[in-house]
């Protein structure tokens, strides 16, 4: 029987065999991971949170998925601003469930300050742990070209939203100009596995990361697999010309 193949940086690895590989990755590299996001970005990366953070628009009493959510950075973001509204307008407190693969990550998410009404559970991307339409909105940042299946996991995202509920996603992508590009690849390709190397003391992990995202549907395929998955209204702004992207759907 021909085994299921999915991609892992530039290998090509049975599907069965990605999430412990993606596990053991982010268990290396988890107590460093947020001081990483910075070098690498230049801090822009927080930048890019706050306009996702700020397109998804969290509201007083909903219930929002941070999947692959990490150490919390996007969590926090949509917790405060839900917090805000509520002084604003009333209502009742937001819950924002951070939903990860990888217990390190967890953790070191757990150990943060300023995430009040922030919750944590283990779970899959592909097979989340909720009910159908449980959630309001549903965002993944930087998560999504890690899991095995993108269109299954875009399929539960579907699947866990209520009906009108919206989903986000903030990922690398594609760059717009081949003059971005050329810039990009040079800077991915011989700075960031060398910091990943200085700073997290694992160069492969950040070989990885490059790795996926040149493998990771661009801008107008992602947008495609959305649709399949039965999102309505698609629709993808580009960052920093196009090096991130943040796609958004409608669960109609």
């Amino acid at each position: 029987m021909t085994q299921a193949i999915a991609s892992f940086g530039n290998r090509d690895v049975e599907s069965a065999e990605k999430p412990r590989l993606v596990q053991r990755l982010f268990e290396r590299v988890a107590s460093r991971y947020d001081l990483m996001n910075d070098l690498m970005s230049f801090g822009t990366h927080r930048l890019w949170k706050d306009a996702a953070a700020a397109r998804l628009n969290p509201q007083p009493g909903e219930l929002i998925i941070d999947c692959a959510g990490g150490t919390g950075d996007m969590a926090r973001r949509l917790s405060a601003m839900a917090d805000g509204a509520r002084r604003r307008r009333g209502g009742g407190p937001a819950r924002t469930i951070v939903v990860d693969l990888t217990a390190a990550m967890l953790s070191a998410g757990r150990a943060r300050r300023g995430l009040d009404g922030v919750y944590w559970a283990a779970g899959d991307a592909q097979s989340l742990p909720f009910a159908d339409g449980t959630a309001d909105a549903y965002c993944i940042a930087f998560g999504l070209r890690n899991v095995t299946d993108v269109q299954g996991a875009l399929a539960e995202a579907h699947r866990v939203l209520k009906p009108g509920g919206r989903f986000l996603c903030l990922e690398f992508s594609t760059p717009e100009t081949s003059v971005v590009a050329k810039v990009y690849n040079a800077y991915s390709f011989r700075v960031i596995p060398a910091v990943g190397a200085a700073v997290a003391r694992d160069r492969k992990a950040y070989e990885y990361l490059v790795e996926s995202i040149r493998r990771f549907p661009d801008q107008h395929r992602l947008l495609a697999m959305m649709t399949q998955a039965g999102f309505s209204r698609v629709s993808v702004s580009n960052f920093s010309g196009g090096v991130c992207a943040l796609h958004q759907g409608w669960a109609l």
